[in-house]
């Protein structure tokens, strides 16, 4: 009954906040002039009063067992393969089994320190890439050049079902068209020189060369024998896959639970846990798990850290998300034949549509009473953990209810027949079908705290068949353009490459909006061009991408995220910190046999 009364409880503090929130968005804010200063103020809680690393001095037992949460209320697909996986879940399965072949420093630029160095030639436009020694799959077998070269005939293949084909870099190897065309079986620009040795070619230089070139191998001698068109679905990636990384797979209970085993022949070194532990846990129950010690490590919801903030047995670590999540409009559909985005969904072609609906939303409130401060309006497609490159200043869309109620006027989206929602241009009723992820306490309120921001500038927004849409279901259904979907909240992260030409360059999946236009293709172009490498040239590119994408908002950012996670006091050596170019799971260890618990 208690964890009953502290579950309620809670619930009822989110309800609470979500009302102050909905009165916030009531009608009367609609005359509200100017944009609001109260979005330069400082968050209630600063990300940066959050340690970057665990403190705990005491000495980890030997062979010890962690305990990780992944926090979710849905399954892990199980798709456990970085070539072939779509969902956060997976990966951070893949984590602690499977890893890229170089290490990265504080700036994600990668380093000789990982399980293989490179070297650029003096026009930067080939990479020789050598695997070291020592680094061999989970069984036993060396992991080879021919490895790292299956990995892109893989994704080149026109059999890969994946999504990662439409990275620039990927299509820029010497040969890949040919071959992804079938004109050729091979790579041309893929050189194996000996059995740990290979080099890449490329048609052109690219300064994300050394931050986002595809950075997996895959175990050839062990996948080989399974054709590419059956390799998503086959048992060698969903059952029973292996990988490089310090711990191998010894159970599994697919998409619920994974338990590892130390990989003693890890290439830096023995790992200190001796087993690590997976489990799926439902975010309603997180906080009572950590306090309880039932888990060591997991990701913690921002919107509960009012609720946990205090407690003894586990601390927080936290930094700022290479994320943020957006409102997305589909504006056409992706054809897969051509490998193309087709823009051809009248019902947002006006962009003052889009814009009116981002003015709409007061990400201010959302951010400071709900996440308590940890996440806070985005005002870019271009997160500020990528310091370099984020503009605040792109002219972002505030929470403005009156231009929003001016560009819907301006538009001719106009309320008729005085029920106080707006017709479309011919007078024709007009409503937008909205699909919202389920996650979490706040999931369902806040996706109605957003529908009310929309109806008090006059626009009937609704759920997709009425309610929320669970992890898989809904990625289902905007990978698939389901035309029951109008517009649908989703949340990126980037990856370690600041270049977003692989979320919005007209010839990749992952643009789920499928904006198209021949400027989103030129400034994309511009930010990985050869004129590129020098800084000034790429951030004033990037800078004009910022505030074109926010002209033309295909998509609404909403918000930017901190990122912050419970961990138990008996954890040693864990750090959130990217300069920290030496954190390995391998290093990660527990100072005690048993969990700390309140």
């Amino acid at each position: 009954m208690k964890k009953k009364r502290h579950v309620f409880k809670f619930l009822s503090i989110v309800i609470l906040a979500l009302g102050m929130l909905l009165s916030a968005c009531s009608s009367s804010t609609g005359g509200n002039s100017k944009k609001p200063e109260a979005t330069k103020e400082k968050p209630k809680e600063d990300i940066g009063s959050f340690p970057l690393v665990v403190k705990n001095d005491k000495k980890p037992v030997a062979d010890g067992t962690l305990n990780y949460a992944l926090v979710s209320d849905t399954p892990f697909e199980g798709t456990l393969n970085y070539a072939f996986y779509t969902g956060n879940p997976d990966a951070e399965v893949l984590q602690f089994f499977d890893e890229p072949l170089f290490s990265t420093n504080g700036d994600y630029e990668f380093t000789n320190d990982g399980a293989a160095t490179y070297e650029m030639s003096n026009d930067n436009k080939t990479i020789t890439v050598k695997i070291k020694d020592n680094v061999n799959w989970s069984d036993g077998q060396p992991v080879t050049a021919a490895d790292y070269e299956y990995s892109f005939l893989v994704i080149g293949s026109k059999d890969y079902t994946g999504v990662r084909y439409g990275d620039a870099i990927i299509q820029s190897i010497v040969g890949m068209d040919d071959y992804h065309t079938g004109k050729a079986k091979n790579i041309s620009g893929i050189k194996i020189e000996n059995d740990k040795t290979l080099s890449i070619t490329f048609t052109k230089s690219n300064p994300s060369l050394l931050t986002g070139l595809w950075p997996y191998a895959m175990p050839k001698h062990y996948l080989g024998d399974v054709a590419i068109k059956d390799l998503a679905k086959s048992d060698k990636i969903h059952k029973t896959p292996i990988g490089f990384g310090p711990f191998k797979i010894k159970k599994m209970v697919p998409g619920e639970s994974m338990e590892f085993e130390r990989n003693d022949d890890y290439y830096k070194g023995k790992p200190v846990l001796g087993s690590l532990i997976l489990k799926v846990v439902n975010p309603k129950v997180i906080l009572q798990s950590l306090k309880k010690g039932e888990v060591d490590i997991a990701q913690f919801p921002t919107d509960q850290y009012k609720s946990a903030k205090g407690s003894k047995n586990f601390q927080f670590v936290g930094k700022i998300d290479l994320a943020y999540s957006y409102i997305g409009f589909k504006l056409g559909h992706w054809d897969a034949k051509k490998s193309l985005n087709i823009m051809d969904n009248p019902k947002f072609q006006d962009k003052r549509l889009r814009q009116a609906m981002g003015y709409a939303l007061d990400e201010k409130s959302v951010g400071d009473k709900i996440y308590n401060g940890l996440r806070f309006p985005a005002t870019s497609l271009i997160p500020p953990s990528f310091a370099s490159w984020s503009n605040p200043d792109s002219n972002p869309v505030l929470y403005d209810p009156k231009k929003a109620k001016k560009l819907l006027d301006d538009a001719g989206y106009k309320d008729v027949d005085g029920d106080g929602l707006r017709e479309d241009p011919n007078g024709k009723k007009f409503h937008i079908n909205y699909l919202a992820m389920s996650g979490g306490d706040i999931a369902e309120p806040l996706a109605k705290f957003y529908m009310q921001c929309w109806k008090n500038v006059g626009l009937d927004v609704g759920l997709v068949d009425g309610r929320l849409a669970e992890f898989n279901s809904f990625y289902k259904m905007v990978e698939s353009d389901d035309p029951k979907v109008d517009i649908y909240g989703g949340a990126w992260g980037t990856g370690t490459d600041v270049d977003p030409y692989g979320l919005y360059g007209k010839d990749v999946p992952f643009n789920y909006s499928h904006f198209v236009s021949d400027k989103n293709d030129q400034l994309l172009a511009d930010g990985h061009s050869e004129k590129a490498f020098d800084h000034a040239y790429r951030k004033n590119a990037y800078d004009e991408w910022q505030k074109y994408m926010n002209d033309e908002m295909p998509i609404i950012p909403t918000l930017f995220r901190s990122i912050i996670y419970g961990v138990n006091n008996r954890v040693t050596d864990y750090t959130v910190d990217p300069k920290d170019t030496s954190f390995v799971w391998s290093k990660v260890g527990v100072s005690s046999d048993t969990p700390d618990a309140e």
